[in-house]
């Protein structure tokens, strides 16, 4: 962990009054991410990791009474993806995807760098965006999942990989090369594929009835990379759809100031818990060190 000093977490409700928004860090933002990102001034952050929506909702396949081997390999039943956040029409789902990115690019800063999650599904749609938006692709990054949920169709492979999409504004950008290296299974060049489980046992945060709390929450070890690569400590790193706050959360960790933005109250009471602990945790550390 690369301590800095814990600031106080916190929420500001954005839902109604939007005049005079303040503009900090620390800060997890109750509201529509486009109307609360158009009041931050341009120019501003360093680094943006963004897990849009997918609209996948409609989609989804239930097998709620799985039983056998795929389901002691996943430890539970399966279950559809259905959230209202993720239900759009394909022409409300691209304009919204436009304004959302438009938005981000303003914000960033000369040199800034973006990371987007996807996948095949909307993966086509979001390059082609950023690239009218003239930013630059610089990776495609493939996500391997090392515990993949299981195809229960049987009439097609196995879904096992996601993409995170690595975009740069201008030039100049931050990237830790040789810092990279280390989470290279050889010690080498880290490569554009990683493997990765699914997030997952105490990592993942549950619900009162055992479900998952959010349905797509990201494992740390993918943020980690993330924000290891593109920032430096002290950086500002913003999270559009912040969910349960993993951004937030190791950003706070790796030393870099961080914003998050969520429409839901739930998942921001559930941030506000995850980050009070962590930053707990960086207190005891930072005593600890005192002492020596």
């Amino acid at each position: 962990m690369c301590y800095q000093e814990v600031q106080p977490i916190a929420v500001i409700d954005a839902t109604s009054n939007l005049d005079n928004l303040p503009f900090q860090s620390c800060v997890l933002y109750l509201g529509d991410c486009i109307e609360v990102m158009k009041c931050f001034p341009g120019e501003s952050i360093d680094l943006v990791y963004a897990d849009p929506p997918y609209n996948l909702s409609k989609y989804g396949l239930k097998w709620s009474d799985k039983q056998g081997a795929d389901r002691r390999k996943s430890g539970g039943n399966y279950y559809m993806m259905k959230e209202t956040w993720d239900m759009f029409e394909e022409s409300d789902y691209r304009r919204f995807s436009v304004q959302w990115l438009k938005e981000v690019k303003r914000l960033l800063k000369p040199g800034g760098s973006l990371y987007v999650s996807c996948t095949f599904h909307n993966v086509g749609e979001l390059l082609v965006i950023l690239s009218d938006l003239e930013l630059r692709c610089l990776n495609v990054i493939v996500w391997e999942k090392t515990n993949p949920h299981p195809n229960l169709t049987r009439r097609m492979f196995t879904h096992s990989c996601e993409f995170v999409l690595f975009f740069v504004k201008g030039k100049n950008w931050t990237f830790h090369y040789e810092e990279m290296k280390k989470y290279s299974a050889n010690g080498g060049q880290l490569k554009d594929v990683w493997r990765l489980p699914l997030c997952q046992g105490a990592e993942r945060i549950k619900r009162t009835d055992g479900r998952a709390a959010h349905p797509t929450q990201k494992p740390e070890a993918l943020l980690e990379r993330i924000i290891s690569a593109s920032s430096k400590p002290g950086d500002l790193v913003l999270d559009p759809f912040s969910g349960t706050g993993t951004t937030a959360l190791v950003a706070e960790q790796l030393g870099r100031k961080w914003i998050g933005i969520e429409n839901d109250k739930n998942y921001i009471s559930l941030s506000v818990e995850r980050l009070k602990k962590v930053q707990g945790a960086l207190r005891k550390e930072d005593e600890h060190e005192r002492r020596k």
